[in-house]
């Protein structure tokens, strides 16, 4: 009786160690959970301009400059971008962090090849009371571009927090149009997709009095506005900036009036 009772033990006891033994090869197979929360960077342009603008939810802002090795953005231009979000913003804080990429080997960039580079480089997200956001700075020019035309993408949003600046166009315009150089259509570039993250024209706020272009979607029609939509197009961006200097006014455009009341409404300055 004792000999059966010991085998029925050595039974149970083999049983509950392949149990445990199963149980944590199992874990060690299972993927380990993101811990980071990506769902509130994965937004409509325009949803988080409440946000941006006022201190409610967040009061820092990290904005992630990616950009390809060779590409990178003026310290002018970023200069420039802080002190526009630094006026049109209440965030404390605001920094800059900089992400060296290599090259994607395209020859154009569609939004949706910009979206799955962001998704496969980003590293700064909401976390807390920081904000964060995501400039891409491409060395190869956007998909829609016509190259038997004169017209081509400057830079575009596709997220709430999400932006791509096609640097290899703004260095060609640069080098073709006499007068204005890279930092000033960078920073022109920056501020203008930076008001349709803010919810400009009509994109996530509302308009206190109707200035949406009829002709242009979510841009503003007030002559000099940095939202008009000739700013986003080569052609258009090189004759507001030099008529600007031939005027002998700051290069870089400034909201109008009526964009300025939209953002102020909204919870900004």
């Amino acid at each position: 009786m004792k000999k059966i009772g010991m085998h029925k033990n050595f039974r149970l006891l083999a049983a509950l160690l392949l149990a445990l033994l199963l149980g944590n090869c199992s874990k060690d197979s299972e993927p380990d959970p993101d811990p980071i929360d990506r769902s509130g960077n994965l937004l409509a342009t325009g949803e988080s301009a409440v946000d941006l603008l006022a201190n409610a939810n967040f009061d820092e802002l990290a904005i992630e400059i990616a950009y390809v090795e060779g590409f990178r953005p003026s310290d002018l231009a970023l200069a420039d971008l802080r002190e526009f979000l630094t006026l049109r913003t209440f965030k404390n804080v605001i920094r800059f962090e900089f992400l060296p990429l290599p090259s994607p080997g395209e020859e154009t960039l569609t939004l949706q090849e910009i979206a799955i580079l962001e998704n496969e480089n980003r590293t700064i997200y909401n976390e807390g009371r920081t904000l964060g956001l995501y400039i891409f700075f491409a060395d190869a020019p956007s998909s829609t571009d016509d190259p038997n035309g004169t017209t081509f993408t400057l830079g575009a949003v596709y997220r709430n927090t999400s932006m791509v600046l096609h640097e290899s166009t703004i260095r060609e315009l640069a080098s073709k149009t006499d007068g204005i150089n890279a930092a000033e259509i960078e920073a022109s570039t920056l501020t203008h997709e930076f008001g349709h993250l803010f919810g400009l024209v009509n994109l996530g706020i509302l308009e206190v009095n109707q200035h949406e272009d009829p002709d242009a979607a979510n841009h503003c029609v007030e002559d000099g506005c940095l939202m008009q939509a000739s700013l986003e197009f080569t052609q258009g961006m090189a004759k507001v900036l030099l008529d600007r200097a031939a005027k002998n006014f700051t290069v870089v455009p400034d909201l109008g009036p009526e964009c300025l009341r939209d953002l102020q409404a909204a919870g900004g300055r």
